[in-house]
Protein backbone atom coordinates (compact mmCIF):
# COMPACT_ATOMS: atom_id res chain seq x y z
CA UNK A 1 0.00 0.00 0.00
CA UNK A 2 1.33 3.59 -1.24
CA UNK A 3 0.95 6.07 2.22
CA UNK A 4 0.27 9.54 1.61
CA UNK A 5 3.47 11.57 2.11
CA UNK A 6 2.14 13.86 5.05
CA UNK A 7 1.39 9.92 6.94
CA UNK A 8 4.95 8.55 5.38
CA UNK A 9 6.58 10.96 6.79
CA UNK A 10 4.62 11.09 10.63
CA UNK A 11 5.54 7.30 10.62
CA UNK A 12 9.89 8.17 9.75
CA UNK A 13 8.94 11.06 12.51
CA UNK A 14 7.70 8.56 15.27
CA UNK A 15 10.76 6.00 13.95
CA UNK A 16 12.89 8.49 14.84
CA UNK A 17 11.22 9.22 18.24
CA UNK A 18 11.44 5.76 19.46
CA UNK A 19 15.03 5.72 18.74
CA UNK A 20 15.64 8.35 20.86
CA UNK A 21 12.56 6.99 24.04
CA UNK A 22 15.23 3.88 23.51
CA UNK A 23 11.92 2.09 22.35
CA UNK A 24 11.25 -0.66 20.06
CA UNK A 25 9.88 -0.17 16.90
CA UNK A 26 6.76 -1.65 17.63
CA UNK A 27 5.04 2.00 17.64
CA UNK A 28 5.77 2.14 14.42
CA UNK A 29 4.36 -1.75 13.25
CA UNK A 30 1.20 -0.71 14.87
CA UNK A 31 0.72 2.17 13.13
CA UNK A 32 -0.14 -0.36 9.96
CA UNK A 33 -3.70 -0.54 12.19
CA UNK A 34 -4.16 3.08 13.47
CA UNK A 35 -6.06 5.66 12.14
CA UNK A 36 -4.55 9.24 10.69
CA UNK A 37 -5.68 11.01 14.34
CA UNK A 38 -4.28 7.89 16.09
CA UNK A 39 -0.69 8.31 14.61
CA UNK A 40 -1.43 12.20 14.75
CA UNK A 41 -2.14 11.08 18.41
CA UNK A 42 0.50 8.89 18.97
CA UNK A 43 3.27 11.27 17.56
CA UNK A 44 2.32 13.88 20.32
CA UNK A 45 2.53 11.31 23.09
CA UNK A 46 6.10 10.68 22.22
CA UNK A 47 7.01 14.57 21.23
CA UNK A 48 5.44 15.46 24.79
CA UNK A 49 7.64 12.63 26.51
CA UNK A 50 10.94 13.55 24.66
CA UNK A 51 10.20 17.61 26.09
CA UNK A 52 9.66 16.13 29.64
CA UNK A 53 12.65 13.87 29.54
CA UNK A 54 14.92 16.96 27.77
CA UNK A 55 13.46 19.55 30.90
CA UNK A 56 14.53 17.14 33.54
CA UNK A 57 18.00 16.01 32.21
CA UNK A 58 18.54 19.83 32.00
CA UNK A 59 17.48 20.23 35.55
CA UNK A 60 20.13 17.67 36.61
CA UNK A 61 22.68 18.87 34.49
CA UNK A 62 22.33 21.86 36.25
CA UNK A 63 22.35 20.44 39.76
CA UNK A 64 25.17 18.20 39.36
CA UNK A 65 27.06 21.38 37.97
CA UNK A 66 27.51 22.83 41.99
CA UNK A 67 26.89 26.20 40.25
CA UNK A 68 26.79 29.03 43.73
CA UNK A 69 24.55 31.08 41.56
CA UNK A 70 22.46 31.71 38.89
CA UNK A 71 23.48 33.97 36.00
CA UNK A 72 23.37 34.71 32.58
CA UNK A 73 24.70 36.37 29.26
CA UNK A 74 22.45 38.39 29.19
CA UNK A 75 23.07 40.21 32.70
CA UNK A 76 26.34 40.31 31.84
CA UNK A 77 28.55 43.67 31.35
CA UNK A 78 30.35 42.80 28.34
CA UNK A 79 32.46 46.11 28.64
CA UNK A 80 34.74 44.77 31.58
CA UNK A 81 36.13 42.08 29.00
CA UNK A 82 38.82 42.01 26.11
CA UNK A 83 38.55 38.94 23.66
CA UNK A 84 41.77 37.77 22.05
CA UNK A 85 41.48 37.95 18.36
CA UNK A 86 41.54 34.47 18.44
CA UNK A 87 38.01 34.18 20.58
CA UNK A 88 34.35 36.03 19.42
CA UNK A 89 31.14 36.32 21.60
CA UNK A 90 29.66 33.66 19.06
CA UNK A 91 32.48 30.98 20.18
CA UNK A 92 31.47 31.96 23.55
CA UNK A 93 27.60 31.81 22.97
CA UNK A 94 27.62 29.01 21.15
CA UNK A 95 29.48 27.00 22.91
CA UNK A 96 31.98 26.22 20.40
CA UNK A 97 35.06 26.67 22.82
CA UNK A 98 33.86 23.17 24.07
CA UNK A 99 33.22 21.57 21.22
CA UNK A 100 36.79 22.30 20.40
CA UNK A 101 38.13 21.50 23.67
CA UNK A 102 39.31 24.93 24.26
CA UNK A 103 40.51 26.78 27.39
CA UNK A 104 39.78 30.10 29.33
CA UNK A 105 41.71 31.75 31.18
CA UNK A 106 39.98 35.34 32.79
CA UNK A 107 42.04 37.42 34.43
CA UNK A 108 41.76 40.46 36.23
CA UNK A 109 41.15 42.35 39.68
CA UNK A 110 38.02 41.48 41.85
CA UNK A 111 34.63 41.90 41.36
CA UNK A 112 34.89 42.76 37.48
CA UNK A 113 32.67 39.73 36.82
CA UNK A 114 34.81 36.58 35.88
CA UNK A 115 32.89 34.38 38.36
CA UNK A 116 29.72 35.78 36.73
CA UNK A 117 31.13 35.03 33.50
CA UNK A 118 32.09 31.69 33.66
CA UNK A 119 28.95 30.17 36.02
CA UNK A 120 27.31 31.67 32.98
CA UNK A 121 29.07 30.06 30.18
CA UNK A 122 28.46 27.09 32.18
CA UNK A 123 25.20 27.35 32.64
CA UNK A 124 24.44 27.85 29.04
CA UNK A 125 26.35 24.78 28.26
CA UNK A 126 24.30 22.86 30.44
CA UNK A 127 21.05 23.88 28.54
CA UNK A 128 22.98 22.83 25.49
CA UNK A 129 22.98 18.82 27.19
CA UNK A 130 26.75 19.15 28.18
CA UNK A 131 28.00 18.34 31.48
CA UNK A 132 29.59 21.18 33.65
CA UNK A 133 31.21 21.15 37.05
CA UNK A 134 32.06 24.11 38.89
CA UNK A 135 34.67 24.32 41.89
CA UNK A 136 36.59 26.84 44.09
CA UNK A 137 40.41 26.06 43.91
CA UNK A 138 40.61 25.13 47.30
CA UNK A 139 37.27 23.53 47.18
CA UNK A 140 38.35 21.39 43.85
CA UNK A 141 41.55 20.57 46.23
CA UNK A 142 39.72 19.35 49.41
CA UNK A 143 37.65 17.19 47.08
CA UNK A 144 40.25 15.18 45.54
CA UNK A 145 42.31 15.18 48.93
CA UNK A 146 39.88 13.96 50.75
CA UNK A 147 39.35 11.04 47.98
CA UNK A 148 42.52 10.48 48.06
CA UNK A 149 42.78 9.95 51.98
CA UNK A 150 39.74 7.14 51.77
CA UNK A 151 40.70 5.57 48.47
CA UNK A 152 37.98 7.41 45.87
CA UNK A 153 40.51 9.40 44.26
CA UNK A 154 40.27 7.84 40.52
CA UNK A 155 36.34 7.82 40.71
CA UNK A 156 36.45 11.13 41.40
CA UNK A 157 38.29 12.17 38.12
CA UNK A 158 36.37 9.70 36.23
CA UNK A 159 34.09 11.35 37.08
CA UNK A 160 36.04 14.79 35.67
CA UNK A 161 36.44 12.66 32.49
CA UNK A 162 33.11 12.40 31.44
CA UNK A 163 32.83 16.48 32.12
CA UNK A 164 32.73 18.31 28.72
CA UNK A 165 33.59 21.57 31.08
CA UNK A 166 35.35 21.97 34.62
CA UNK A 167 35.10 25.47 35.99
CA UNK A 168 37.86 26.41 38.23
CA UNK A 169 36.77 29.84 40.26
CA UNK A 170 39.61 31.88 42.52
CA UNK A 171 42.20 30.10 41.12
CA UNK A 172 45.44 31.16 42.54
CA UNK A 173 43.73 32.89 45.49
CA UNK A 174 45.75 31.26 48.24
CA UNK A 175 48.74 29.47 48.61
CA UNK A 176 47.94 25.43 47.48
CA UNK A 177 50.32 22.49 49.01
CA UNK A 178 52.44 20.39 46.49
CA UNK A 179 50.00 17.87 46.87
CA UNK A 180 47.01 20.00 46.27
CA UNK A 181 48.73 21.02 43.54
CA UNK A 182 49.97 17.85 42.20
CA UNK A 183 46.38 17.14 42.04
CA UNK A 184 45.15 20.10 39.99
CA UNK A 185 48.16 19.49 38.03
CA UNK A 186 47.00 16.39 36.69
CA UNK A 187 42.81 17.76 36.49
CA UNK A 188 44.84 20.01 34.01
CA UNK A 189 46.71 16.92 32.31
CA UNK A 190 43.78 15.15 32.29
CA UNK A 191 41.76 17.54 30.40
CA UNK A 192 44.62 18.53 27.72
CA UNK A 193 42.74 18.29 24.37
CA UNK A 194 39.96 16.06 25.91
CA UNK A 195 37.46 18.81 27.49
CA UNK A 196 37.70 22.37 28.33
CA UNK A 197 38.60 24.08 31.43
CA UNK A 198 37.79 27.99 32.48
CA UNK A 199 39.71 29.59 35.03
CA UNK A 200 39.54 32.91 37.00
CA UNK A 201 42.11 34.09 38.54
CA UNK A 202 43.56 37.89 39.72
CA UNK A 203 47.12 36.55 39.20
CA UNK A 204 49.42 36.75 36.23
CA UNK A 205 50.90 33.56 34.69
CA UNK A 206 54.21 34.72 36.07
CA UNK A 207 53.24 34.89 39.59
CA UNK A 208 51.74 30.82 39.79
CA UNK A 209 54.68 29.48 40.54
CA UNK A 210 54.54 31.44 44.25
CA UNK A 211 51.33 29.32 44.62
CA UNK A 212 51.62 25.83 43.17
CA UNK A 213 55.16 25.21 44.69
CA UNK A 214 56.87 24.11 41.95
CA UNK A 215 58.01 25.91 39.10
CA UNK A 216 58.66 23.13 36.66
CA UNK A 217 55.32 21.71 37.08
CA UNK A 218 53.50 25.39 36.88
CA UNK A 219 55.23 26.00 33.51
CA UNK A 220 53.90 22.50 32.30
CA UNK A 221 50.24 23.46 33.94
CA UNK A 222 50.72 26.52 31.75
CA UNK A 223 51.90 25.02 28.66
CA UNK A 224 49.29 22.65 28.43
CA UNK A 225 46.51 25.67 29.50
CA UNK A 226 47.74 27.50 26.79
CA UNK A 227 48.40 25.84 23.39
CA UNK A 228 44.98 25.29 23.29
CA UNK A 229 43.50 28.24 25.28
CA UNK A 230 42.61 32.26 25.38
CA UNK A 231 43.32 34.69 27.74
CA UNK A 232 40.61 37.22 28.53
CA UNK A 233 41.49 40.14 30.92
CA UNK A 234 38.88 42.13 32.92
CA UNK A 235 40.00 45.19 33.47
CA UNK A 236 37.71 47.91 34.96
CA UNK A 237 36.17 49.65 38.74
CA UNK A 238 34.91 46.74 40.76
CA UNK A 239 30.62 46.17 40.36
CA UNK A 240 31.15 45.48 44.37
CA UNK A 241 32.47 48.73 45.29
CA UNK A 242 30.46 50.74 42.58
CA UNK A 243 27.33 49.31 44.31
CA UNK A 244 28.97 49.32 48.06
CA UNK A 245 26.87 50.44 50.84
CA UNK A 246 29.42 52.32 52.46
CA UNK A 247 29.93 54.30 49.55
CA UNK A 248 26.22 56.04 50.02
CA UNK A 249 25.72 58.47 52.15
Amino acid sequence: MILPKARRERREVIASYCKRLSWSQTAVALCEQATPMQEVFLEQVMAAELAHREVGRKARLLSRAGFPAHKTLADFDRRVVQLPSTLSWEDLERGTFILDHRNLVFYGGVGLGKTHLSIALGMAACERGLTVRFFTATGLVVRLTEARKVGTLERVFLELQRTDLIVVDEWGYLPIDREGAQLLFRVVADSYETRSLILTTNLEFSKWGTVFADDQMTAAMIDRLAHHGHLLIFEGESYRMQHALMKQR
